[in-house]
């Protein structure tokens, strides 16, 4: 009988060891290390002295966020997140997490995003203001600020409602701008940041003292109650949901939408046929997200601008306790990394995975990939928990802005990566504006 060797127990070990998802080029090395060494593979950080796994197929993804998701808790990165957004949705865990996503979950029901339809057109309505004038006068925009801008306002004016104008009238200018003026994500950030939590308390002590009515988030946070005891949410925790909500609701949305105009000014074809789309819908003001979900090749291209450039473009995990993916052992306190960027271009799922085709999301192709081949929200329990609001808000931007302009691109620079918390262009896009 010939004697065989017998199986790893633990996947392949990358060489040299670094500090991944940490260090500056951890995007491009886990993008070498996935053509080399595959779906699953190990390396040591010096930084924390283990192991960190990183997972690429959808079927371990799956395992990771959904069918076991209960053996992992957040990983890597959280107590810098934690710095910036306190102990809300994004970063608590166990039972205050499960408390506090049940009460903000009818938050984000499809009936409650529709009546934002208002902040949302009108918010892009001042932008169609900005950009006839800019594009009168031929100027630039910075794309990319005023991507951040935009949707900085919305996130705001959804949240704070007319608060928003008086706490920027006594306070001589909008105090939550630093989120789209200061795009660095270091600890002085952070603590600049968390210095406004001191206008957020104040705001929920005079809507306390006063009788009018609100229709927004601080509101509906306020009104929020726990199924188990009735009680409402503490005030600390209602400041740190509130302030999760901005970060979270402007980051992705701006980088999503800074990528997909990019994508368009870089393929004239599929820019052509969702103006035809979009120009051959009737114009409204304030249309509801069912109107702007009969979209469906703008849907497509939204699709298919997170699949190459999803904002969140890693997820990190750590194991309860042991568990196995792709047949190797994951011990009990491993990091796992979830890389959506490879697993968007991962190669045995997506056919030319480096190339916009908007089409490839048509549902007659809902059969060439798992379900799990592409999730720009996450999955699982812990799935982004404003993505119908992003989309809505997404959709509508181009409804409106891609009737009205071509937006195009004069520098053949090559983009740049920064792939830090987000996945943004390294430098700021600048665009002319073309009146249709």
């Amino acid at each position: 009988m010939i004697a065989t060797e017998p199986a790893p127990t633990q996947p392949p070990e990358a060489e040299p060891p670094f500090d991944i998802g940490s260090a500056e080029d951890s995007l491009e090395r886990m993008t070498e290390l996935f053509a080399r060494l595959g779906d699953i593979y190990r390396v040591y950080a010096p930084g924390r002295k283990s192991y960190t796994y990183v997972v690429n197929h959808p079927d371990d993804v799956k395992r990771v966020l959904v069918t076991n998701h209960r053996n992992y808790t957040k990983g890597i990165g959280l107590d810098r997140v934690k710095i910036l957004l306190g102990n809300g949705i994004m970063t608590s865990e166990g039972e205050l997490w499960r408390r506090q996503r049940y009460m903000m979950q009818p938050l984000f029901h499809r009936r409650v995003i529709t009546e934002f339809a208002r902040v949302i057109g009108e918010a892009n309505d001042r932008f169609i203001e900005r950009w006839d004038g800019a594009c009168r006068r031929g100027e630039r925009i910075n794309l990319t600020e005023e991507m951040s801008e935009l949707t900085l306002d919305v996130v705001l004016r959804s949240i704070f409602g007319r608060d928003l104008e008086r706490l920027s009238r006594e306070l001589g200018g909008n105090p939550f701008e630093v989120v789209a003026r200061e795009p660095a994500r270091n600890l002085q950030f952070a603590y600049k940041f968390r210095s406004l939590t001191r206008h957020v308390a104040d705001l929920i002590r005079r809507r306390r003292e006063g009788a009018e009515e609100h229709a927004d988030y601080v509101a509906m946070l306020m009104g929020a109650r726990d199924k188990e005891t009735g009680e409402a949410m503490a005030d600390r925790q209602m400041i740190d949901e509130i302030l999760t909500l901005v970060v979270a609701g402007h980051e992705t949305t701006a980088s999503g939408l800074n990528w997909t105009w990019f994508l368009l000014s870089q393929h004239p074809d599929v820019d052509a046929r969702l103006y035809a789309e979009v120009s051959a819908a009737p114009e409204l003001s304030a249309p509801s997200l069912a109107q702007v979900e009969t979209l469906t090749y703008t849907r497509q291209v939204i699709d298919e601008a997170l699949r190459l450039y999803p904002p969140g473009w890693l997820l990190s995990r750590r194991a309860v306790g042991p568990d196995v993916l792709a047949g190797y052992e994951i011990p009990a306190g491993a990091d796992v990394l979830l890389c959506l960027y490879l697993l968007h271009r991962h190669p045995r799922y997506w056919r030319e995975p480096d190339a916009f085709r908007p089409e490839r999301f048509a549902p007659d192709h809902d059969a060439e990939r798992p379900r799990f081949a592409y999730m720009p929200f996450a999955a699982g329990p812990r799935h982004c928990i404003g993505e119908t609001f992003a989309l809505y808000e997404m959709l509508v931007h181009l409804y409106k802005l891609a009737r009205r302009y071509r937006l195009i691109r004069d520098s053949d620079e090559p983009i740049a990566l920064e792939a830090q918390i987000n996945l943004r262009t390294r430098k700021p896009l600048f665009m002319r504006l073309e009146r249709r």
